[in-house]
């Protein structure tokens, strides 16, 4: 049976654009989210490959050698996107509190044996293959899948303060807390996700002001006990012109997207990737704009305004409220850390670690960023397991009225 989504994307495709067979076959889900996707693949080669070429060849010899290491990680990011997206996203509901239970651990080894750079822990060595895992990227998309998974499962529940609200503020607290023992910034920006799905998933505006608490005083321990503390202090008072003395990585910065002018120095003409901290991760925002200009600043910028446009037609298609709700928090988590990276970039927020997602140079931060696209596509396909035998699919009737159903099979008001 044809899903709603599907039934909506054609009434929304006025201009008739016909895709290739081959496209229809393997590709499916948002087609427009296919072609920013593979848009901002092509800007990360174009770009990571102009911020290495110094750094390659003084350490390899070889001007290539991290533009094919990057290429080899976006081909292994798109196989996992691929595979994701022809998944039942309901799958991922079954999977999520395993996932969020494998996070706890995962993250206090992290803090306690992981790899220490830059005063910071976050990386833990892979046994066997000798590779470094980030584990904050996989509690956050366990998180972000296990809140999806509490509230669709209570949508007639939300407001019973024990058995819906207790137990998203105990997890939302515990894995925000862990996460910024190393990394307050992801910390943060997974706390504010957790929050606005509880706020899309009808919890009660008081129940949200607990909620609130709750990330205040994770935040706070984090920051007491972490790694991170006084690193984030010393950036916010930089930020805020009370420490003028450690502000090379923003000047180089600044300086890089001033020069870019309106159409940028050329590809490969970057001056700025040769004194720039990670022009190829965190500040490679600065480099697109000085290569490519503020015209070329706006076109990135535009690719991750479309992705949010396209995660909220999702959201608005989608039949189920676990399907909402996730599809929802994957593309505010994504979206949120582009707009971070990039206002760290021209000097609208203070100096952070997190990539450019999909475009960044990077090694699991890339391959979660792929797992996370591919089940945002998987919600936008729709029901399409017809042998999953947990939530049956909605009648005719319930599309026809444009309601949605959650796992218990109880009518609510998400849309509405």
């Amino acid at each position: 049976m044809e899903n709603l989504y599907t039934q909506n994307q054609e009434k929304e495709n006025t201009n008739n654009i016909e895709y290739p067979a081959w496209f229809d076959k393997y590709f499916q889900g948002d087609r427009v989210l296919w072609l920013v996707i593979f848009a901002m693949a092509l800007v990360s080669m174009l770009v990571v490959y102009s911020a290495t070429g110094t750094i390659a060849f003084k350490n390899e010899k070889s001007n290539t050698y991290y533009l094919f290491k990057h290429i080899t990680l976006t081909i292994a990011s798109f196989v996992v996107l691929w595979l994701a997206h022809r998944i039942d996203y309901r799958y991922y509901a079954k999977l999520s509190r395993f996932a969020l239970l494998l996070s706890v651990p995962l993250l206090m080894l992290t803090w306690y044996f992981g790899m220490n750079i830059n005063s910071a822990s976050r990386w833990i060595t892979i046994p066997i293959i000798g590779g470094s895992f980030q584990t904050s990227d996989f509690a956050k998309l366990a998180l972000i899948t296990n809140i999806a998974t509490m509230l669709s499962k209570r949508q007639g529940k939300v407001h019973d303060f024990n058995e819906t609200i207790v137990p998203i503020l105990i997890w939302s607290g515990i894995i925000c807390m862990l996460i910024g023992l190393s990394n307050i910034s992801n910390a943060i920006l997974l706390f504010t996700t957790s929050f606005l799905l509880m706020y899309i998933g009808r919890i009660p505006v008081k129940q949200l002001g607990l909620m609130a608490l709750v990330g205040f005083f994770a935040i706070s321990i984090a920051l007491a006990i972490g790694q991170r503390g006084d690193t984030a202090a010393n950036r916010v008072r930089s930020f805020l012109g009370y420490n003028t003395e450690n502000n090379f990585q923003s000047d180089q910065s600044y300086i890089a997207v001033s020069t870019g002018g309106f159409l940028g120095k050329g590809p490969g003409n970057s001056d700025q990737r040769n004194f720039l901290p990670h022009p190829y991760s965190d500040f490679i925002y600065a480099i697109i704009i000085e290569e490519y200009g503020l015209i070329g600043g706006v076109i990135v910028l535009g690719l991750y305004l479309l992705l949010l446009n396209r995660g909220m037609v999702i959201v608005s298609n989608t039949t189920f409220v676990f399907g909402g709700i996730l599809a929802a928090g994957l593309t505010f988590s994504l979206v949120g850390q582009a707009f971070l990276n990039m206002g760290v970039a021209v000097g609208v927020a203070p100096v952070t670690g997190v990539p450019l997602p999909f475009i960044s140079m990077g090694g699991t931060s890339l391959l979660f960023t792929g797992l996370a696209l591919g089940i945002i596509l998987s919600v936008s396909r729709g029901e399409v397991d017809a042998t999953f035998n947990k939530i049956k699919n909605p009648t005719p009737t319930d599309a026809t009225h444009n309601h949605i159903k959650n796992d218990d099979e109880h009518e609510n008001t998400f849309k509405n």
